[in-house]
């Protein structure tokens, strides 16, 4: 079959509403639930405070998705974010989101999840480290490629599995997926009804009880906690990448991405209400800021043997974010190659499999690149900076197009919730800026990094 043959192979529409709901919900589902109660508890918060910022968290994310369906009734393409941005703002601004997902939100995603995962395998398997000689060795006095190598290679090998299981086809992937979800949900249901049915002794609050600075404010302490509860919601966009392969996405995306958030929303308010209900608050706010607080309820729960089981759970958890990442995250640099703004070859599709392989190498090689380097803290606060700047100039580009008639679907909650979600974005965005420059320049500088790349695509296209 020659090239061009091969180019003209569509993908394949398999995914319907129940395995788009689980890839919304697999893709939220990660460390987060299990991690973040620790640092919300050091906020200072009451009990009481902690749900409800769980919950207003959710309710911020659930009107980002139902700001982002809005476009589901313009196009049935694959691409996600991307083709969002090609409609609304046309090919420049395009490009650059779909090269700031490339170099930093998804690219740093997969590494992240990649790296927790080997790190999760480390905590069970000693791995060694084959370069511990050159651990010293850095670049720019921060990134340090052979520090735990081991590490690194077992999240390396974790990215190469979920590739080749996603390389043979969507259906395989979206199947794959949903066991893995169906685990992770139920596991994380045996733990609520085992919280629930606990009988806590007595307990004395703990005498380590980090103090909450006279200076900061319950406000403060509540949007502190309010950005920890968005990592465990983070990813909810991404499952618009595929709605290419979706059956009826004009219908099912927008039911996913409300069914999966509201899914979510509920199993996180109960499991923190059960964390919180097993072990004090003051225990979680002494725990160390590396303890994963899930742990610690599970080892009160059931001992070391619960902590075990948990462990498990944890490796599924993360193991299945990733799984729900490659089985999207790809389909946004097929189709930024098919409008001729990617590398030619990422657009093509396996004959047999019908599955965009080449832009699924792509996305291995940046996941694995950014997994040696080594600097997660610093990726995942640009992956919220740069997804957020983004999501608040598509929740403008929505209500401009709602009032223009360009959308003539029905968008929920319209125009309250896509004008909430805009000023929410531009808070957050400024807030990011004011309190962390660095990281967001860095942000802006790997964004802007794609101008040149955009100038040569542009080019190659207008040659063609």
């Amino acid at each position: 079959m020659s090239p061009q043959a091969n180019n003209e192979v569509s993908l394949k529409r398999a995914l319907g509403l129940f395995t788009s709901t689980m890839l919304v919900v697999g893709l939220m589902i990660g460390s987060g639930v299990f991690k973040k109660i620790v640092p919300m508890a050091q906020t200072g918060l009451s009990e009481s405070a902690i749900l409800m910022a769980w919950l207003a968290a959710g309710i911020i994310t659930l009107f980002g998705a139902f700001t982002l369906s809005g476009f589901a009734s313009l196009t049935e393409e694959s691409g996600g974010i991307y083709e969002y941005f090609r409609l609304s703002f046309g090919n420049f601004l395009a490009f650059l989101s779909g090269w700031g997902s490339f170099t930093i939100i998804d690219g740093g995603a997969c590494a992240a999840l990649g790296f927790l995962f080997g790190q999760t395998i480390n905590t069970v398997i000693p791995l060694s480290n084959p370069f511990q000689s050159l651990e010293h060795i850095s670049i720019a006095g921060f990134i340090f490629p052979f520090a735990d190598f081991g590490v690194k290679l077992a999240g390396m090998a974790s990215i190469l599995a979920v590739t080749a299981v996603n390389y043979f086809g969507v259906r395989e992937g979206g199947v794959f997926n949903n066991i893995i979800t169906v685990a992770k949900v139920g596991g994380i249901l045996i733990l609520i009804v085992f919280g629930l049915t606990y009988s806590s002794p007595e307990v004395t609050a703990a005498s380590e009880v980090i103090n909450v600075p006279e200076s900061t404010t319950f406000y403060s302490a509540f949007l502190t906690s309010m950005l920890a509860a968005f990592w465990a919601y983070n990813g909810w966009d991404v499952v618009t990448n595929v709605s290419g392969e979706m059956i009826n996405p004009k219908r099912n995306l927008p039911l996913a991405l409300t069914f999966g958030c509201l899914l979510l929303m509920a199993l996180y308010i109960i499991v923190n209400y059960v964390y919180m209900r097993v072990v004090p608050l003051e225990v979680l706010r002494s725990a160390g800021s590396n303890e994963i607080g899930a742990f610690i309820v599970a080892r009160t729960l059931l001992g070391s043997q619960g902590q075990l089981m948990l462990l498990m759970l944890f490796l599924i958890c993360v193991f299945g974010a990733l799984n729900s990442n490659m089985v999207t995250v790809p389909r946004k640099y097929f189709r930024m190659a098919q409008e001729g703004y990617f590398f030619k070859s990422a657009k093509k599709v396996h004959p047999k499999f019908r599955t965009p392989h080449v832009s699924l190498i792509y996305t291995l090689l940046i996941s694995c690149v950014l997994l040696i380097s080594g600097t997660f803290e610093l990726l995942t606060d640009m992956v919220i900076f740069t997804s957020y700047v983004f999501f608040g100039l598509l929740s403008f580009a929505v209500i401009r197009m709602k009032m223009n008639g360009t959308i003539k679907g029905k968008v929920v909650g319209y125009p309250v919730v896509p004008m909430v979600f805009l000023v929410f974005t531009i808070a957050l965005s400024m807030n990011t800026i004011w309190v962390e420059p660095k990281q967001s320049l860095l942000g802006a500088l790997l964004i802007l990094s794609g101008v040149p790349f955009y100038y040569y695509f542009k080019w190659q296209k207008e040659k063609a």
